[in-house]
């Protein structure tokens, strides 16, 4: 619990990171090349996967590639209270309602309270004058689909391996790879100015994300997923309270109040 609550106060502050950012795709490819770089080495101090490992890091790695270009995208025209807490809330809420209508899974009282507090949290700041553009939700609706898909992966996928710690620097080291490919071919090339304190800024974002997604992917091996998932949705929280406090952004009850909602949905849902 404690791993997956550090987490989520890392995976707020590195979407601030993102947020702030003039060129958020550029941004994010340096964030995930940094991370890259440093897992590069740690590679050679961990088993190798088994053969049964790989199909989950391979798969968790190219959806995180989605994740990525879509979370930029939902940032084009939303503000990170906004986007953060529909692209969170809306992960549990998709594993619930498919697991209800994909496997039959009958909803538990908790269960069908936080899909209903998560369903009226994104609507209420989906809805009002100083609500997201249209684009940013259904955006952020995407990544919170994408997440949904590479955190299931996840859960199940370190359990095949000696070492979680082992899983997650694969799939950084991975995903860094083909984050960095995938810019170079649609921008043409990857200019990265060692001089500039926006690759540094970015280098730093990149340490934080790569440290939340470590910390959660470590959480699943030594408890269930609901617990970690629970814990790790308080990151909706921190993200509001930093984008208030540092982004400018504006704190209205009533967005703090759907925020909050969506949380204890997420927390209700998971558990």
């Amino acid at each position: 619990m404690g791993l997956a609550l550090v987490a989520a106060i890392l995976h707020a502050t590195w979407n601030a990171f993102l947020r702030t950012g003039a060129d958020r795709l550029w941004s994010i490819t340096v964030m995930s090349l940094a991370g890259s770089v440093i897992t590069l080495p740690l590679l050679f101090t961990v088993p190798v996967p088994g053969a049964a490992a790989w199909p989950y890091i391979l798969l968790s790695a190219s959806l995180q590639v989605g994740y990525s270009l879509f979370l930029v995208a939902a940032y084009r025209h939303g503000e990170l209270g906004q986007v953060y807490p529909i692209v969170r809330g809306t992960v549990p809420l998709l594993v619930t309602l498919g697991g209800f209508l994909s496997f039959g899974e009958v909803l538990g009282p908790w269960q069908t309270l936080g899909v209903i507090m998560i369903a009226t949290g994104i609507m209420s700041l989906s809805l009002g004058k100083t609500r997201a553009a249209t684009s940013s939700i259904l955006f952020a609706l995407a990544t919170g689909l994408i997440i949904a898909c590479y955190s299931t992966v996840d859960s199940r996928g370190v359990k095949l391996v000696e070492q979680p710690i082992a899983y997650a620097l694969w799939v950084l080291f991975l995903f860094g790879i083909m984050i960095t490919i995938a810019f170079a071919v649609t921008r043409r090339g990857l200019i990265i100015d060692l001089r500039s304190p926006l690759t540094w800024k970015a280098a730093a974002g990149g340490v934080v994300a790569m440290l939340a997604y470590g910390l959660v992917v470590v959480a699943y091996a030594y408890a269930p997923a609901g617990l970690v998932t629970a814990v790790r949705e308080t990151s909706v929280v921190f993200a509001v309270l930093i984008g208030a406090l540092l982004l400018g952004e504006p704190l209205t009850v009533r967005r703090l109040l759907a925020c909050l909602i969506v949380a204890g949905g997420a927390i209700s849902v998971s558990l």
